[in-house]
């Protein structure tokens, strides 16, 4: 089969898997939404508003709308975000295992939530949570790069190296400060960090997705400077990437891309690390195809763990992120057994 036609298939069949799970998703629940009274909400709601749907659709609108849309647009925001920006560590570290973990963003971001729990401004005002998460994952990245860059090369083992100290450090951190906090804090601070999409409103969405749309957009067009990367800094730098500025540019993207998904729906483990391993796989590894694939398999992959998340257990519901780390774990145990199958790890 030619090249563009099997693109095309690819394209077609993840699209249209997209939307018959996105349906699903708003469909199901301890209140069964059929998918042709969603249909007709959405068609009620672009020809009159929302005005228009509540009155043809009361019961659709006021589940779909108001509760499991934005529930939906928060999975596609968190997923999308997290596998690109893993899907770009991995080609910035020319390494298919890499994850934007080892950057320390998700350490600054647990260090951030932890001093917004105990300082109580988490209490004062529900946003404060994913601000202090955004600034301190943000804040971990850029004293990660300052320190890695006073190297003249700033090599990629010098920002690896010092993701882990100032990981470690910031885990000490934050484990002093929840000694000091209330029981009540540390629940707040538990369940934040279990990663979950549950109870999210449109407000909270708000600021987060232009950065995320603006910055996937940017990222996108740095497919050619990936591919270059693969190729080895001296062969990329023979052919005139500037190496410098290419990595402070991919690592803002990818360190941007973590912070928002934390903002939005907290810590969520192995989706930045799996799914653009497993997209390469399928695609191959060109850039131009693996970045807007691995968005669009992070975005299935969040929407059907959540979706299990709350089918497994119904009435109650697992926390997304026990569900992304059981899958994960899973996988790369399997990983470990097939490498050692093989007797390398290459």
């Amino acid at each position: 089969m030619p090249f563009y036609r099997l693109t095309a298939v690819q394209t077609l069949f993840s699209v249209l898997l997209f939307c018959g799970l996105f349906l699903l998703y708003l469909s199901f629940g301890a209140i069964h939404i059929p998918i042709s009274d969603i249909l007709a909400l959405f068609k009620a709601y672009f020809v009159g508003g929302s005005e228009l749907a509540l009155t043809e659709q009361p019961l659709a609108s006021a589940v779909v709308l108001h509760i499991r849309l934005p529930r939906a647009c928060a999975a596609i925001l968190a997923g999308g975000s997290l596998a690109l920006a893993g899907a770009c560590t991995q080609g910035l570290f020319r390494n298919p295992l890499a994850s934007p973990d080892v950057l320390g963003v998700s350490a600054g971001s647990s260090f951030g939530a932890v001093l917004a729990i105990v300082t109580g401004f988490s209490f004062m005002n529900p946003m404060w949570l994913p601000i202090f998460t955004t600034v301190g994952a943000l804040a971990a990245a850029a004293v990660i790069y300052l320190l890695a860059s006073r190297h003249a090369s700033t090599q990629i083992l010098f920002l690896i190296l010092t993701g882990l100290a100032l990981s470690s450090l910031l885990g000490g951190a934050r484990m002093g400060l929840l000694l000091m906090a209330q029981q009540y804090e540390m629940s707040q601070f538990v369940f934040w960090a279990m990663g979950g999409l549950d109870g999210r409103t449109w407000s909270q969405l708000m600021w987060p997705a232009p950065i995320i749309v603006v910055v996937s957009a940017l990222l996108l067009r740095e497919c050619r400077a990936l591919n270059l990367l693969a190729l080895g800094e001296e062969n990329a730098h023979g052919m005139g990437l500037n190496i410098k500025k290419t990595r402070l540019k991919l690592l803002m993207f990818s360190t941007l891309l973590t912070a928002m998904s934390i903002a939005v729906a907290g810590p969520i483990g192995f989706i930045g690390l799996m799914v653009p391993h497993l997209v390469r796989l399928i695609v191959g590894p060109t850039h131009e195809k693996l970045l807007p694939f691995s968005a669009l398999f992070g975005v299935i992959f969040l929407l059907a763990c959540d979706l299990l998340g709350r089918w497994i257990i119904a009435p109650n519901e697992l926390k997304v992120g026990i569900i992304t780390s059981f899958i994960g774990g899973c996988y790369f145990i399997a990983l470990i057994i097939r490498f050692q199958r093989k007797g390398s790890f290459v």
